[in-house]
């Protein structure tokens, strides 16, 4: 087992045009994994005439049933509230990643679990880096908070800033 930290700098080769490869396949364990979906930064154009930023990009084990290993979305739907009620219910704040973001992550507690997220809130936009089946031995909530150091940047920066929400 490879314990080495993610690297902190994003290089290629990239899946979904913008989660380095390398640090896919650190955190998961998987060499060659199977990868679906992208990330259209201006998406809300086509919806409701708002050019908002959401996608996902998912990464699977290529054998057997192909379980899901890796799940990094952004969509228009976070709250700064949302991330000061999971630090209140015991998730560790994300350090500064974007100047004026906030974020949390966690690492579920269970025995032998390899499951972590990191949740990372600017204005509207929300970045999830959700790691389904990470490596035993690895710390998997550090995984999480380094891929998010590299994806969020790009992710939250690039897109169109999602719009107030309104009732209607």
């Amino acid at each position: 087992m490879n314990k080495a930290p993610i690297s902190s700098v994003a290089a290629p080769p990239y899946i979904c045009e913008v989660i380095p490869l390398d640090a896919v396949q650190l955190m998961t364990g998987v060499p060659d994994p199977v990868v679906g979906g992208k990330f259209d930064m201006t998406v809300g154009a086509e919806m409701n005439g708002k050019p908002w930023g959401s996608g996902g990009c998912f990464a699977y084990r290529p054998t057997g049933d192909k379980p899901k290993v890796l799940e990094v979305t952004l969509s228009p739907d976070g709250t700064k509230d949302e991330v000061e009620y999971r630090i209140r219910k015991g998730a560790a704040r994300l350090p500064e990643i974007v100047p004026g973001a906030n974020g949390f992550y966690f690492q579920d507690g269970s025995a032998g679990n390899t499951q972590a997220a990191a949740v990372l809130v600017h204005g509207y936009d929300r970045v999830i880096v959700q790691l389904v089946r990470g490596v035993k031995g690895r710390d998997n909530a550090a995984d999480v908070v380094a891929l998010m150091k590299l994806v969020a940047p790009k992710l939250i920066l690039d897109a169109t800033p999602a719009p107030e929400k309104t009732k209607d």
